[in-house]
């Protein structure tokens, strides 16, 4: 797969207009954060008071990034270039991995860093990995080494506007398999194509898949859908940095890939405990349909569970949730896989999962109960046996007619007397039908 056929399947590339430093004055820098009209969808200056995603460093696997651009210098790694083993932070050729970037952790510039382009999560440190050239020095259609590599180098969050269609290689889901195991969130681009054809990354499992809106909301047409995605951002008409000339203006679902990793990067620093299932789960039941429907409600084949809103997952009572959260356990993992991708799975797993645990306690009580009747049933009876065996005959009592006078003496080392057992050296001998009592001292028996 070349990366021409990467752009073009994944980001579109639909570049609309874009501005040069050199000639923009300093009403057009302004013109640039005022076109971003992601950030005012997505709230992110209340979701900044909670979190910049800063201590998070989220690897970009694309074309490399412009690290000098003036809205993302700092705040990007040296990375690696897998074409050549250079670093990737030094692109001039490619545009599409520094427009992510910036989408991701750019903190504009000028005069309160005002102008320019704004990430959603300004905090973070990008660690860009060039996974393959649109000048034919490609590095191949495997992106298995480069996600290792983000994995082993401390990235948290991995963003993957690439893909194509089919199902990757072994080592790619190997790879895959590697990342989740290392707590690594893994989210790609649903794709460009308008169709229900499953783009690889996306569709893998262990992968949170991102499909792509407008400025009212809506589904970009041609963002691709399927029961894999889970959620939704912006877009369309995205104004982004470049490494050949300083902005573009584009659309594609690549775009919100990155404003989800952004999101996600958020989380993470807010939320250092949580798994990367655990965080695509806050995402994920915190977002929203454009109908406005409930948080978390869905899927949507087009939307997912929403379009995501990063200041409510910051701030909303959420569970934690099982370890995967919404996402699927790659199958390369050997894992049980406890969801079939949704919250909604996730949801019902969980509720099964306790109702499991409710019944099996029920269960116990009551053999419990069981075995007690069982226990006490038998106490009684060999009780009334043994009264039956001890006690007087039918018709008559001890020492008389009725059992009146005479109580046999109880054995044991704590033997007392009848309470009403007569006294003297001549007892009754019994009354018909009675027993007749031992012998007084010193009289032979039965005198």
């Amino acid at each position: 797969m070349s990366f021409t056929r990467t752009l073009r399947a994944v980001s579109g590339a639909a570049v609309v207009g874009a501005l040069l430093f050199g000639t923009a004055p300093a009403a057009s820098a302004d013109g640039i954060r005022n076109d971003q009209w992601a950030l005012r969808s997505l709230d992110v200056e209340k979701a900044w008071q909670q979190s910049t995603g800063k201590g998070i460093t989220v690897a970009v696997i694309d074309s490399g990034v412009n690290g000098s651009h003036p809205d993302l210098k700092g705040n990007v790694l040296p990375g690696k270039n897998f074409a050549s083993g250079d670093p990737a932070d030094q692109e001039t050729k490619n545009n599409h991995g520094t427009s992510m970037a910036s989408l991701i952790a750019g903190h504009g510039h000028g005069p309160g860093n005002s102008q320019g382009v704004m990430g959603i999560a300004p905090g973070a440190k990008i660690l860009p990995l060039k996974h393959s050239d649109s000048e034919g020095d490609t590095y191949g259609s495997s992106f298995a080494e480069p996600l290792r590599y983000a994995v082993d180098h401390g990235a948290k969050i991995v963003n993957m506007s690439i893909g194509g269609i089919g199902d990757g290689t072994d080592a790619d889901n190997a790879a895959i398999a590697y990342a989740v195991q290392h707590d690594v969130l893994l989210v790609a681009s649903s794709g460009n194509d308008g169709s229900a054809n499953p783009n690889y990354p996306a569709a893998a499992p262990g992968v949170l898949a991102v499909g792509a809106v407008g400025e009212n909301r809506k589904i970009w047409e041609d963002s691709n859908y399927g029961p894999h995605v889970l959620l939704s951002a912006p877009g369309e008409v995205i104004r982004s940095a470049a490494a050949t000339k300083p902005y573009r203006l584009a659309s594609g679902t690549s775009d919100a890939a990155a404003y989800v990793s952004g999101a996600a990067a958020l989380v993470r620093a807010k939320f250092p405990d949580l798994t990367a299932g655990q965080v695509a789960n806050r995402l994920v039941k915190s977002a929203q349909m454009p109908t406005g429907g409930t948080a978390g409600e869905g899927p949507d084949s087009h939307y997912g569970y929403g379009v995501v809103r990063p200041y409510e997952a910051l701030t909303q009572n959420i569970p934690a949730g099982s370890k995967n959260g919404p996402l699927k356990a790659p199958t390369a993992q050997g894992q049980e896989q406890p969801s079939n991708g949704s919250a909604a799975e996730d949801r019902r797993w969980e509720e099964e999962k306790d109702n499991s645990n409710t019944k099996a306690a029920f269960g116990i009580a009551a053999f419990s109960l069981i075995v007690l009747a069982i226990i006490t049933t038998i106490v009684v009876l060999v009780k009334k046996r043994k009264k039956k065996r001890n006690g007087p005959p039918p018709g008559g009592g001890y020492g008389g007619p009725g059992g009146a006078g005479y109580y046999p003496p109880q054995s044991g080392p704590y033997q007392q007397q009848g309470p009403y057992q007569q006294s003297g050296p001549y007892q009754q001998s019994g009354a018909p039908g009675g027993y007749p009592p031992p012998a007084p001292p010193n009289q032979p028996p039965g005198q």
